[in-house]
């Protein structure tokens, strides 16, 4: 129990993945019992029912190799000294304080303005737009982050 309790978000990214992977075999059987079928109506909606596996599949490791580079970034920074602390006040169900995220924000604003080459910068002004509660652009910063960390910036 130990150890769920650690790995709270592997085991649910695990849980998911065998879900999604469920589904993505269950959709290829479909679409292929469909192309066999002699009617042409079937055949097309077998065709496009094709689709949804190879899109799911896709989606899928996109987002696993996200959150492989994330972490192996994560790691790289805490190796350095360099993770943001996390010391924002929170509510009694244990979400951040808005106003207290806002307050930090404009701090990693400036250090991504200023170095806008080091992906560390990135790292943190996505865990800074996260805390205020903006996940689009920390989805954005973090990809920018990535892209800086293995050596291809935009």
């Amino acid at each position: 129990m130990n150890f769920l309790k650690q790995h709270r978000v592997k085991t649910g990214v695990v849980f998911v993945t065998v879900l999604l992977a469920f589904w993505l075999i269950v959709a290829l059987q479909r679409s292929v019992i469909l192309l066999t079928d002699p009617e042409p109506v079937a055949k097309a909606l077998g065709v496009a029912y094709l689709l949804l596996p190879l899109i799911g599949a896709w989606a899928l490791i996109r987002e696993l190799s996200f959150g492989a580079q994330t972490e192996r970034m994560a790691s790289a920074l805490h190796t350095e000294g360099g993770l943001p602390v996390d010391d924002l006040p929170r509510t009694p169900a244990g979400r951040i304080v808005r106003e207290a995220a806002d307050a930090q924000f404009p701090a990693y604003q400036a250090d991504a303005e200023t170095n806008p080459g080091d992906w560390r910068s990135w790292f943190r002004l996505s865990c800074a737009y996260d805390a205020a509660g903006d996940r689009t652009r920390a989805r954005r910063s973090m990809r920018h982050a990535a892209k800086l960390f293995r050596g291809r910036p935009d």
